[in-house]
């Protein structure tokens, strides 16, 4: 069955010591689409042609630039560039032209555009095409198999942009019956483990005053970075 297609990561995001599986999800996909994106393929002129015409939003570049690959970056920024030039181009000499006594949106529309260049991702694209057939096999497998249902149980809560994205998508994708059962859970799963992780980083904090200097650092090390994942998915 095609919901079956994509089994093998999401369980595997479940068997994780991880604060969010979902982010384990998203953070597998988004290594790909970089090294895709960085990798041989940059040559490919489809591949071009769609980086030139979307872009890349700023945490993307800049995954980009680390990559270190500096003549693809540099070959698909120039692509993207000349892109964004020869559009520009057409509305040369056109706004300043009684500008001050422009419409808004008759500017809005002469760089329309432009616009349509702007505010997409290449690689948000490639990552969110797979994220939501993985989003549709965890609830295929949370209906299916008991298993999954024990994993999911098991796991350590959701970052906060994924619980809603859950929280939202229950209803569409569960019978009425598993509805209630699912959101109960992951509700005790979203708020116990966000109490967890608070009291971590409260620990942290007591860490800093002398008096606490000598006392065990408990699970309190790491806590930021955690803490970070729950409330801002990473």
């Amino acid at each position: 069955m095609k919901e079956k297609l994509h089994t093998i990561p999401v369980n595997e995001a479940f068997e994780e010591d991880s604060e969010c599986p979902l982010c384990s999800m998203y953070k597998a996909l988004e290594d790909k689409a970089v090294d895709f994106t960085m990798g041989p393929s940059y040559m490919e002129d489809d591949v071009r042609e769609a980086t030139s015409r979307l872009g890349f939003c700023h945490k993307h570049l800049n995954q980009m630039y680390d990559y270190q690959n500096r003549l693809g970056l540099a070959l698909i920024l120039k692509s993207r560039m000349d892109k964004l030039i020869k559009e520009a181009e057409k509305h040369t000499g056109k706004i300043a032209v009684s500008s001050f006594f422009r419409k808004k949106e008759e500017g809005d529309a002469m760089l329309s555009g432009l616009y349509k260049l702007t505010g997409s991702c290449y690689i948000c694209d490639r990552i969110n095409a797979t994220f939501e057939r993985y989003v549709d096999t965890l609830f295929y497998l949370y209906q299916h198999e008991e298993e999954f249902r024990r994993k999911f149980d098991g796991c350590k809560g959701f970052c906060t942009e994924h619980y809603i994205l859950l929280h939202r998508e229950a209803p569409r994708r569960l019978g009425a019956g598993l509805i209630k059962e699912f959101t109960g859970m992951l509700d005790t799963l979203y708020i116990e483990n966000m109490k967890r992780v608070r009291d971590d980083l409260e620990w942290l904090i007591n860490k800093f005053d002398y008096r606490y200097a000598n006392e065990p650092w408990k699970n309190a090390k790491d806590a930021l970075p955690r803490a970070m994942q729950k409330t801002v998915h990473l």
